[in-house]
């Protein structure tokens, strides 16, 4: 099992230097991938752009777009801007499409909430279309620039329940999940809901699976933790907020290691993602030494 990594583009106290800084270390380290996430109502740095230069800071590892909240874009544009991301990172693109949960991140962009699952499966087969070359109107070239990997990046859904994962079944090479402490059962029952999607749907390759979650390592590294889950899920209310952040317990050196290796015995996950709570580089330095040992 792979483990990658999240800038940490959701945590308070983001510096010119922090990409630079956990760039350059997860580059270096025993990490598959380098991502980040999409929020509009919130304190993080823009995704693309931050990609962008994130690519331009590293040579070896996958750039994870996880997610891309697709019906908040106009399709033509993310399918040059994705593209542009594929070259500058020589064919490194990996891209998580998904919907989105927050309808203030919809209303402060001025877009429509209505048919978005629809809406996402028609973008994409319209970036797809735009990858292979067609035209985006009639008379006009194709979109540039060519994506470096054939017909455009890997597509993962960031789809949770049954019918979400039929859609994905139609388009994604695999799914993108979530859980807190990446608990086992939960990624057991995701990946069985996916595999059975996937056979539904006639696809002979399994679906691949990426599940995130949150985590800190380094001074007061709890107390970081509890204090950056709530304030992620916050728009969820107080007391789901609590409740949800009272199960992030990936808070030491240990925690980490038992939870990748109980996760990687379950045979079902391909890459687990660090979402880290914080931008202190202890938490970066601690992770590489951390998997660097569960690793052996």
């Amino acid at each position: 099992m792979d483990v990658g990594i999240a800038l940490p583009t959701m945590a308070d106290g983001w510096q010119p230097d922090t990409l630079g800084r956990w760039s350059a270390a997860i580059d270096d380290g025993p990490f598959s991938s380098i991502s980040c996430g999409e929020r509009i109502t919130f304190r993080n740095v823009e995704m693309l752009t931050t990609l962008a230069a994130a690519t331009a800071a590293t040579h070896r590892v996958r750039v994870f777009a996880n997610l891309v909240i697709a019906p908040w874009h106009a399709t033509t544009l993310l399918a040059k801007q994705l593209a542009t991301l594929d070259l500058l990172s020589g064919g490194r693109l990996d891209v998580g499409l998904g919907v989105g949960g927050r309808g203030q991140d919809y209303a402060a962009l001025d877009a429509s909430t209505a048919r978005r699952h629809q809406r996402l499966d028609d973008q994409v087969a319209e970036l797809r279309r735009l990858w292979a070359g067609e035209p985006p109107v009639p008379d006009a070239p194709p979109l540039g620039p060519p994506c470096v990997q054939p017909g455009g990046p890997p597509l993962y859904a960031g789809a949770m329940g049954p019918k979400a994962m039929a859609r994905a079944a139609r388009w994604a090479e695999g799914i993108s999940g979530f859980s807190m402490s990446l608990d086992p059962t939960e990624v057991r029952d995701a990946a069985s809901m996916a595999a059975d999607a996937w056979s539904a749907a006639g696809r002979e390759a399994p679906p691949r699976l990426r599940v995130a979650c949150f985590y800190a390592l380094g001074p007061d590294a709890p107390a970081v933790l509890e204090r950056f889950a709530n304030e992620y899920l916050a728009i969820f209310g107080t007391a789901i907020a609590e409740a949800m952040a009272a199960t992030a317990v990936l808070s030491s050196a240990g925690r980490v290691g038992a939870a990748l290796e109980a996760l990687a015995a379950t045979g079902v996950c391909d890459e687990a993602i660090l979402v880290p709570g914080t931008v202190d580089p202890a938490c970066i330095d601690a992770t590489v030494a951390a998997v660097g040992a569960w690793r052996g």
